[in-house]
């Protein structure tokens, strides 16, 4: 059959022999018998996906199929990139609903101890502007200096409400973090500022108020990959 084409087109009969013989089959099929090394079954799916073609009718098949494949990775595409973008509008909602819940003031330093290590102390003055009482609440703490681009040290941290916090509601509190965590470690230079972002926080049934939807780097970088990929397009 090969020969039979003309020498310009029987590259492209090579490369549609490869995508229309293996256009029936699986993994599973080619896991199977590599591990039983029983190639028959599979040698006559290729055959059968070839039989009765000319040259031409497998070039024009496998431009067939190769269409038919980057339509469904497209239409897989436009539906990933409609639930990344969903969970990134539903994040950032979320974000925005959760400024309601104010951090005024906050504060990082050590208290000097008699016996053992100094103690850290998180001082942190809030206030509830949300609809809902808040039995936990979710912090991601920076100690950074001005000028520099490097915090000196981020974390997160979450403090248990006792009473909970209503609807309206402030409180100053002071926490302690164990002095042998990286808390205690933290190297703070006195210019440092010390700046604390809320990250979540929950009912009085211990539910997230707002939702726990994270929109990751990775998220992030695979929305571009698929945009980049497929530009100008709607899902």
């Amino acid at each position: 059959v090969r020969d039979s084409l003309p020498e310009d087109k029987r590259a492209s009969y090579d490369d549609a022999i490869k995508v229309v013989a293996f256009s029936n089959l699986n993994l599973k099929d080619l896991m199977q018998a590599g591990m039983t090394n029983n190639t028959a079954g599979i040698e006559a799916q290729m055959r059968s996906a070839l039989s009765g073609k000319t040259g031409e009718e497998v070039i024009t098949y496998a431009d067939k199929l190769r269409k038919e494949r980057a339509e469904k990775e497209k239409t897989q595409a436009l539906q990933e990139i409609a639930e990344l973008e969903k969970k990134q509008t539903e994040v950032q909602e979320n974000l925005n609903q959760l400024k309601s819940f104010k951090v005024t003031r906050s504060r990082f330093y050590f208290e000097k101890k008699e016996y053992g290590p100094d103690q850290p102390i998180i001082a942190l003055s809030v206030e509830n502007g949300t609809s809902k009482a808040v039995s936990r609440a979710y912090f991601r703490g920076v100690i950074s200096s001005p000028g520099r681009e490097v915090p000196w040290y981020t974390d997160t941290f979450n403090y248990k409400i006792s009473g909970g916090l209503e609807p309206g509601e402030k409180a100053d509190w002071n926490l302690a973090p164990n002095p042998y965590s990286d808390w205690g470690k933290a190297d703070v230079p006195a210019d440092a500022v010390f700046t604390v972002t809320v990250i979540r926080i929950d009912d009085a049934q211990g539910n997230p108020v707002f939702g726990d939807t994270d929109f990751t780097e990775r998220d992030a970088s695979r929305l571009a990959e698929l945009k980049g990929r497929y530009p100008n397009t709607t899902p």
